[in-house]
């Protein structure tokens, strides 16, 4: 089973370069948020058929490196989303293409309108994520209760908004500096940043170039 260069292809099983995420990162938190309802789009995506994350194994070999720097610090990485199907990103082209869909407006793009989502960066027809390459993450720290707290980054995880750009002054002072802190421990392990997201980070060089994965997460 292989994806075909350029395109998705028909796959029914999981890649085998492709590994759950907490299998390849001991300690790490996952919240596959597109398995369910919190979201931008408010609905489970299609090709997200199990609660996991799902990344290649040279993702998951550097994120391991980031967790072991942030152990010794009390914190660890949230994940949100690693691998997405392209079976995915075609739901979020059909949800573009329905104007009156907009019942997570407020919470996630609440600055931007919905049809100028894609035009805006904000969304792709093709994503690294689908490529392998690509994940989008926070930092947490344990509180004292023994719960992981989401460290203040500025804006939630996919707020789809100016705010959510990598450098900005329109946050405080110090979620600039745990997006910093954040940036420069994936830089340093191997992840290039997008400046549109500051959760968004890809690895580099992406270990599937090219090639645009559809096996669902399952």
């Amino acid at each position: 089973m292989a994806a075909l260069t350029g395109q998705s292809g028909d796959e029914t099983s999981m890649h085998s370069g492709f590994i759950d995420v907490t299998e390849a990162v001991p300690g790490i938190v996952a919240e596959p948020r597109y398995y369910g309802t919190n979201n931008f789009m408010g609905v489970r995506v299609t090709g997200y058929e199990a609660p996991k994350v799902v990344v290649s194994k040279e993702v998951g070999a550097a994120l391991a490196a980031v967790q072991a720097e942030l152990e010794a610090r009390g914190m660890a990485i949230k994940i949100y989303d690693g691998y997405r199907p392209q079976r995915a990103v075609d739901h979020f082209m059909r949800w573009i293409a329905d104007p009156t869909d907009t019942k997570n407006k407020s919470d996630y793009y609440p600055n931007v309108p919905k049809g100028e989502l894609v035009e805006r960066g904000y969304i792709a027809e093709k994503s690294g994520h689908s490529r392998g390459g690509s994940v989008d993450l926070t930092l947490v720290q344990r509180a004292d209760d023994g719960s992981w707290q989401e460290l203040d980054m500025g804006t939630n995880w996919d707020m789809l908004d100016v705010r959510s750009h990598a450098i900005t002054d329109l946050i405080s002072e110090s979620a600039q500096a745990n997006r910093k802190l954040l940036a420069d421990l994936m830089v340093k392990h191997g992840f290039r940043p997008y400046s549109e997201e500051w959760w968004h980070f890809t690895l580099d060089p992406e270990p599937h170039p090219g090639t645009y994965f559809d096996f669902p997460i399952d």
